[in-house]
């Protein structure tokens, strides 16, 4: 299943932060923009269910901080 996350920079840390919209409170942090990503896979995997599913249908617009930037992470 694919899903959308938002990776944004820190910039006074240098990390990366993503969440994912349709998943109130699913969020995750990495030291580079990769390492972001890949925890937010596992966080949301179905081997660690550490997000709750939700029903990923038509995304809505999000008004994005400038430095950030949309992805699609598979998981399962």
């Amino acid at each position: 299943m694919k899903w959308r996350v938002i990776i944004e920079p820190d910039s006074e840390t240098g990390d990366w932060a993503v969440w994912c919209p349709e998943l109130p409170g699913c969020v995750s942090a990495g030291e580079t923009e990769q390492e972001a990503l890949e925890n937010i896979r596992e966080a949301m995997s179905n081997d660690k269910p550490l997000c709750v599913y939700a029903l990923y249908l038509e995304p809505d617009a999000i008004d994005l901080a400038p430095g950030a930037l949309t992805r699609e992470v598979t998981v399962g």
